[in-house]
């Protein structure tokens, strides 16, 4: 955490790591020190959290610098002086203030001025170069490094957004290990972790829960706002209560900087893909103690699919008061828009004619009407208020308010008869919003039992998200026969005529929650915490359960400076308003319990991060699509089964070597129900992710190379073919996808950047059997984008 100290700011600006002052302190008192290698600046701030000092630096003199790791019981002195060794830069210790300073410069400082932002969420990644996190806090609301926390954990950098062009939340998710993107259709998508479908988003921390049948924004969500997603793989009940086993999507925004400074970005590619962004960040006033940043970027971009188009406009402004020394306001809001034109719906293409025979179609063909599109819009506004008490302890009340939307009208192209090729428009629309609040309130900081300094976290939460939508169902068209095999998606959008089905819907979560993190020796933390939560839908869907216990426990060992062991344990807790059985009867709530064991290891002085995982979620009622059900009442019948999963996984991320990042994973999964039969059988059974990049040095230095590859073994689904009456089985063979990418700093302030993705140009599907349909992913594309950065 950094926090509020009056500086008078010379040329350069000051910042200051952390200042949790202890009256009294002594400085040569040895306490628990535990600072893996990173970036210098992140380093410090995690000096100054962990020793409740001030530290007082300049980032002109810490830049592109790395700290050593620092481990074991230390005076304060000896740990800044072992963190600094080799670096160059000098340190003076006085009272309760390390003051730092490049070697033969000055380390005098004039006080004056209010400069320094606080940060609970763990390390900000953008400027690190880095492909591997310093700390994270989704997991327990503690800030640790990824080794500390016993769970699997992957996060996509800034750095890592920027070499390969990840300008959307779903190629951050194609990017990540061990999730798998399904595509429903031009505008909806579903992430799946372990082989389940990833319902928790969190923005700063913030739960949010998605309504996926009627998308309004999340997987369209554009990447120019967020500093690094961190995906928390398994049960995460302990912060989100009521959620799926697999796991928890957190989008971190970016934060004002202390200096100014800034990017300007233009990019054009295949299908008359453009793209603009612009982000200027900085001090406010002259003293520093208010910073604001904003962040605007346009994307109008076409596709390989005929007559499809969207159109993406993201606003985003926060601005940060150092209210005093010891407290920091944050206040945001941002925006986005996303204009389709042409939405397929219900994959892109339809499996069979209307006879129940299959049909092959090329990959430009789409079912959507011209007229066809789901606009989704999003409205946040959010403000954090944190205070730093004088025994190092922090408050922090977070509140977020937003608004999700949509406006549906939607048309695509039935089955084709199979003697004459003629097909119809089927249409429905849907419009509505979501209003949700959010508040979150807790307390956390060490504390001392029988000799050992120990972490907790006491907090609370309460959300409400009032949801109001109307269908469509009754259109009238003054024309529908459409020749399928010639269609170009010309048709007139029908007469909607009157609301069928109002919804109105109110979810509303409470709850209060504690970690622990005992050091029970040198090398062995406990974890322990547990969620008391309250759950009830009230309108269209009506169901409450209030007092569930939720349990949460971690053990970490260390065996040595490199490798720790870890085993968790959660409870599953997911209410299922959204799926009936074939009596239009709510399932009861998927629950069942989520164990983990694994390795984690740090390398080359923690500059890279490798995890080894075994894990098992056990689950009672988990949703099924029931394929012999009666459909006379729902269309879509399921039913809850009892299923087991059993699943390995690995990954590695960081700096193999100086200017080569690396992140990679495998990810191995089986679920089964009670009679041994596999479920889920659309996502991998197993899956590979790699992406690296590498600076060259001497002459070339300039140039950076990279690439990567993402696998994915068998996938296969069982069609309910109505016309034949039969059950038929398709599948995904096995395959490789290939990216390349090449930057070059053309002057120390402009670089071009190169992406191509699919190499290879390979045909596959990312979605078989949604509504018996299915949709390709995208063939061979070209981005190039030049940044200037000032």
């Amino acid at each position: 955490m950094r926090r509020a100290l009056h500086v008078n700011l010379k040329p350069c600006a000051l910042a200051l790591a952390v200042s949790l002052p202890l009256s009294g302190y002594v400085q040569a008192q040895e306490i628990e020190i535990d600072i893996p290698a990173q970036p210098l600046g992140t380093a410090l701030q995690e000096f100054g959290r962990q020793t409740n000092l001030q530290v007082l630096y300049s980032p002109t003199d810490v830049q592109n610098k790395s700290s050593n790791a620092v481990k074991g019981k230390l005076a304060p002195e000896q740990a800044i002086a072992a963190l600094l060794k080799g670096s160059g830069i000098n340190y003076g210790l006085q009272g309760n203030a390390v003051t730092i300073s490049a070697a033969g410069g000055s380390s005098a400082l004039e006080l004056g001025a209010t400069q320094v932002t606080a940060n609970q969420l763990g390390t900000v990644t953008e400027g690190t170069g880095s492909y591997t996190p310093g700390t994270i806090a989704t997991a327990t609301r503690m800030v640790l490094t990824p080794r500390q926390t016993p769970q699997s954990i992957s996060v996509i950098t800034r750095q890592a957004m920027d070499d390969f062009g990840l300008t959307g939340i779903d190629d951050v998710m194609r990017h990540t290990p061990g999730i798998t993107v399904s595509t429903y259709d031009s505008e909806r998508t579903n992430y799946y972790s372990r082989g389940f479908a990833i319902q928790n988003f969190q923005y700063d921390g913030i739960p949010m829960t998605r309504n996926a049948p009627y998308s309004a924004g999340q997987t369209l969500t554009d990447m120019a706002i967020y500093d690094r997603v961190e995906v928390l793989k398994g049960a995460t009940g302990l912060l989100t209560g009521a959620g799926g086993p697999g796991g928890t999507i957190n989008l971190v925004r970016k934060k004002p900087t202390s200096e100014f400074k800034g990017h300007v970005e233009l990019g054009a590619g295949s299908w008359d893909n453009y793209r603009s962004e612009i982000d200027v960040s900085g001090p406010l006033t002259e003293t520093g103690n208010v910073r604001g940043r904003a962040v605007a970027a346009y994307q109008d971009k076409h596709s390989f699919m005929d007559h499809y188009e969207r159109k993406t406009s993201v606003f985003y402004g926060i601005l940060e008061f150092d209210l005093d020394e010891d407290t920091l306001l944050t206040v945001g809001a941002d925006y986005q828009d996303n204009d389709p034109k042409g939405s397929g719906w219900s994959g892109s293409r339809p499996v069979y004619d209307s006879a129940g025979n299959p049909i092959s179609l090329p990959r430009s063909f789409n079912n959507g009407a011209k007229w066809s599109k789901w606009e989704q819009y999003s409205r946040t506004a959010f403000a954090t208020l944190e205070h730093t008490f004088n025994n190092g302890w922090v408050a922090k009340g977070q509140y977020n308010h937003q608004i999700n939307g949509y406006n549906a009208p939607l048309g695509s192209l039935a089955e084709p008869n199979p003697t004459t090729g003629l097909s119809s428009i089927y249409a429905n629309k849907y419009t509505g919003e979501t209003v949700s609040d959010s508040g979150d309130f807790y307390l956390t900081g060490p504390f001392s039992m029988l000799g050992r300094e120990h972490e907790l976290v006491i907090g609370s939460s309460i959300s409400s998200s009032h949801w109001v939508g109307k269908d469509y169902y009754s259109p009238t068209y003054t024309n529908n026969v459409i020749d399928f095999y010639n269609w170009n998606g010309g048709s007139i959008e029908p007469d909607w005529g009157d609301v069928g089905f109002k919804n109105d819907e109110t979810t509303r979560q409470s709850g209060v929650y504690m970690t622990g993190r005992f050091s029970l020796m040198d090398d062995l933390h406990l974890l322990l915490g547990t969620r008391i939560a309250n759950y009830q839908v009230t309108g269209t869907s009506d169901t409450k359960d209030t007092g569930k216990v939720i349990p949460y426990a971690g053990l970490v060992y260390d065996l040595n400076d490199n490798y720790s062991l870890y085993a968790s344990y959660t409870e599953i807790y997911l209410p299922q308003t959204a799926y009936r059985d074939s009596s239009n009867k709510m399932l009861e709530p998927d629950e069942g319990t989520n164990y983990e064991i694994g390795l984690k290891g740090e390398f080359y002085d923690g500059r890279l991060n490798t995890s080894l995982a075994y894990f098992e979620v056990h689950e009672e009622n988990r949703a099924e699509f029931d394929s012999t059900a009666d459909t006379s009442l729902v269309a879509n019948p399921y039913k809850g089964i009892t299923a087991k999963t059993k699943g390995y996984e690995a990954e590695i991320s960081g700096e193999l070597a100086p200017g080569w990042q690396l992140q990679a994973g495998y990810t191995h999964k089986i679920i089964r129900d009670q009679s041994g039969t596999k479920v889920s059988t659309w996502e991998p059974e197993d899956q590979i992710n790699f992406y690296t990049t590498y600076k060259l040095t001497g002459p070339w230095d300039r140039l950076t190379l990279g690439g990567g590859a993402r696998w994915q073994g068998e996938g296969w689904q069982l069609l309910n073919n109505r016309p034949k009456n039969t059950t038929d089985k398709f599948s995904q063979d096995p395959y490789w996808l290939v990216d390349v990418m090449a930057r070059y700093q053309v002057t120390d302030n402009v670089s071009a950047t190169l992406n191509v993705n699919n190499v290879f140009d390979k045909k596959y599907y990312t979605n078989i059997g949604f509504y018996n349909s299915s949709y390709y992913g995208d063939p061979r594309n070209v981005m190039l984008t030049t940044r200037w950065n000032f």
